[in-house]
């Protein structure tokens, strides 16, 4: 049986300056072009938001506000370029948006710090510190020449993954028990606790149940388009099931007074002027 990894974490965005198109990724409607990035300050925010989104769980500056072993690549493979899992491009054209979850219209600096909080289980970074920015500018570079369409019903760009559908579905433990040892088991282990470069599906090194991926449509959703990484052949009960087993294991639970810095290290002053 063919085995592979849950998330994908050593996906490298080489620099668009030499090569300005990531290539084909999954079939010819995937293929993305990135942009050039450009020179001075804002072209080395750009370069170290792609660090960080590689590299959350180690990086020197993010490493403080990350609480499990999950980098940002873990779910948006290849640093977010992958139009076929939870992909960046575009993204962030449609922020500022409403968001059911906070029940505010928020930015997409809100939104990457809130995966801080969740997926990644750790501390929300500072609204303005280099950390967020850098991200926030990443991301954006990677939405430059698309429309603005800010979305009114929930925070999400304008390739989202398509949900797979619950209808009639009972989930099987059975199944997804066997499908995981069959298909999971040899890259993250038979314990869910990850092994060698990829992360726990589960325990306290994985995302909280405060996580989009602890609802078993959200994962089962973004495993079916991304999984295996060479060859997504997952059915939508496949998918299903495999995530409710994962799902039913014990995570983090989320309370929200955990993740949040004090109320005078929410926000920074984004200026040098007095330096």
């Amino acid at each position: 049986m063919r085995s592979f990894s849950l998330f994908l974490c050593m996906g490298v965005l080489v620099v668009a300056a030499e090569l300005p198109s990531i290539g084909q990724v999954g079939n010819a409607s995937s293929q993305a072009k990135i942009p050039p990035i450009p020179g001075g300050a804002l072209g080395e925010s750009i370069r170290l938001g792609r660090d960080l989104v590689e590299k959350t769980t180690t990086h020197p500056l993010s490493k403080p506000y990350s609480g499990n072993a999950l980098n940002c690549t873990s779910c948006h493979l290849k640093n977010g370029t992958d139009l076929q899992a939870a992909t960046f491009i575009g993204v962030a054209s449609a922020y500022p948006a409403w968001s059911p979850r906070e029940r505010r219209v928020i930015t997409l600096e809100d939104r990457i710090l809130n995966c801080f909080m969740r997926s990644c289980n750790g501390k929300r970074p500072p609204l303005g510190s280099e950390v967020s920015v850098s991200i926030l500018t990443y991301i954006t570079w990677l939405s430059s020449g698309q429309p603005i369409r800010m979305n009114p019903d929930r925070p999400l760009g304008p390739n989202p993954l398509p949900q797979v559908s619950l209808a009639g579905f009972k989930p099987d433990q059975n199944k997804g028990s066997q499908l995981y040892s069959e298909r999971c088991a040899s890259c993250h282990g038979r314990n869910g606790l990850g092994r060698r470069m990829n992360p726990p599906l589960w325990g306290e090194r994985s995302y909280n149940d405060g996580a989009g991926l602890a609802e078993v449509q959200k994962l089962a959703s973004w495993l079916k388009p991304s999984m295996p990484p060479e060859e997504t052949d997952l059915t939508d009960d496949e998918a299903l099931n495999i995530a409710a087993f994962i799902n039913s294991h014990d995570r983090p639970k989320f309370r929200l007074k955990d993740h949040l810095p004090e109320k005078s290290e929410l926000g920074e002053y984004n200026s040098l002027i007095d330096k």
